[in-house]
């Protein structure tokens, strides 16, 4: 039986919450536990939604990248 190893690359990653600082928590947990893996932000795309009863969503799209 033999293993092998491969790095991981590139990882990107959904988040969502109702309210922004929610979703600046999950991201913030979210990047230490890729750092331990050697992952670092590459970019991140956010947005914000309000739906007919006029409660907000937020989303982003973190890309992680190895690190070099």
């Amino acid at each position: 039986m033999s293993f092998q190893f491969d790095l991981l690359e590139d990882k990107v990653e959904f988040f969502q919450a109702t309210d922004l600082k929610a979703l600046e928590k999950r991201i913030n947990e979210q990047i230490d536990i890729n750092k331990a893996i050697m992952l670092a932000v590459h970019s991140v795309s956010h947005q914000m939604h309000v739906d007919e009863n006029g409660r907000t969503f937020y989303s982003a799209v973190v890309h992680f990248k190895a690190k070099r």
